[in-house]
């Protein structure tokens, strides 16, 4: 104690640096997980709620202030039931190692490979969806489909999506240069504001986009469209290099978040 006393240069300037620096970190990785859900609405009608009980306690708003401390005790109930699926989602983020990594780190994937099968299924309107890990687990998601363990190749890609395979109408679990397992089931997302145009599998990339940090690549047998499912957000209707584009971001440099608008919705 004598000694921290002592080292005024280190009490008086380094430790409340070092103190704000954090504070500063915490609170920009926590903004980050925040944008990615819908989770920012939630912060926004809390500070709503907020301002309003301030100006009701300094204007001495009796009235107000005994209705409010009346729904304080359900809104936060009904918050938690509401938005259940985004916050389970903020700390699922908070428990990855990514949080505290400054810099993204480099993962290799065969993207040629994927971009080829893609192109090929979408020519001939075969569906097909194809799931990128990143740092959340999907052993679940593993265990529901038939283990593969092979090489990453367009050819292996399009055996499993062609018409009349046993595992075409699942998801293809795809971990850098391997394909895991095939033939997987993914939760549907149950989001009320999803096209109505959009069919199952859409509905199933958006599902594990809410739960994981998983990435999705779906290609739709109606049209041929290919589109991209990542943080809750589902990116329709890309172009080949969009798609090439938003993956290595997404994938290969985990961490780099798509730009809002980057690419048309």
């Amino acid at each position: 104690m004598d000694w921290f006393a002592g080292n005024w240069i280190l009490r008086d300037y380094i430790i409340p640096f070092l103190d704000i620096l954090l504070l500063a970190y915490l609170i920009y990785k926590s903004y980050q997980i925040l944008v990615q859900t819908r989770a920012v609405q939630l912060l926004k009608g809390a500070l709503i709620m907020a301002l309003i009980y301030l100006l009701a306690f300094f204007l001495r708003l009796n009235t107000l202030m005994w209705i409010l401390n009346l729904l304080v005790p359900g809104l936060v109930i009904g918050i938690a039931i509401i938005f259940q699926p985004e916050l389970r989602r903020i700390f699922t983020r908070i428990g990855t190692r990514t949080w505290l990594r400054l810099r993204p780190r480099v993962r290799p994937y065969h993207l040629d490979a994927v971009l080829n099968a893609a192109e090929m299924l979408a020519a001939k309107r075969c569906g097909s969806l194809m799931v990128f890990t990143r740092n959340i687990g999907l052993n679940t998601i593993i265990e529901t489909g038939t283990r593969v363990n092979a090489d990453l190749t367009s050819s292996l890609l399009l055996t499993i999506f062609t018409d009349g395979s046993p595992l075409h109408d699942g998801a293809a679990v795809i971990a850098e240069d391997k394909i895991i397992a095939a033939g997987c089931f993914l939760p549907i997302s149950e989001q009320p504001d999803i096209r109505r145009s959009f069919g199952t599998r859409h509905r199933a990339a958006l599902g594990l986009a809410e739960e994981t940090d998983a990435v999705i690549l779906v290609v739709s047998e109606e049209n041929g469209a290919i589109s991209l499912a990542y943080d809750a957000n589902l990116l329709y209707d890309l172009s080949l290099p969009e798609v090439s584009k938003a993956l290595k971001r997404l994938i290969e440099y985990q961490g780099e978040a798509l730009e809002e608008g980057e690419f048309e919705t």
